[in-house]
């Protein structure tokens, strides 16, 4: 499994042919306490860029992108009924969504850990 970060502040972690989504500590720390989550259909397809959830803090409301095209094929419903999880563990137990992925991916696109940190300014 590999880990790899976005510059919307977007976590995937990819395993075979599954991509698990979040958002990263740096970008739950920007918003704030987390009110509210609006994750993507169970069975929809995305394509790389689409904003496909909405997370909303006490300090504003931001979209979630697919940082790759896919197929949902599970959504994590405990942060929907439970935001403030995402404050908790963003980059573990509060993941968004998994896509099986559909075609091959370019990795060297996203960023690892040392590097994201240095690009949020860590």
């Amino acid at each position: 499994m590999s880990h790899y970060y976005t510059r919307d502040h977007e976590w995937l972690m990819i395993d075979d042919d599954t991509a698990t989504v979040g958002i990263t500590e740096h970008a739950q720390s920007a918003l704030g306490d987390v009110v509210f989550v609006e994750l993507p259909a169970n069975g929809s397809t995305c394509t790389e860029g689409e904003a496909i959830a909405t997370i909303e803090s006490v300090k504003a409301a931001s979209d979630v992108y697919a940082p790759i095209a896919g197929e949902v094929i599970a959504v994590n419903t405990d942060i929907e009924e439970t935001p403030e999880q995402v404050n908790e563990d963003p980059e573990g137990a509060a993941w968004f969504f998994k896509l099986r992925i559909q075609q091959p991916v370019d990795t060297s696109l996203w960023m690892d850990r040392d590097a994201y940190l240095t690009f949020a300014g860590e």
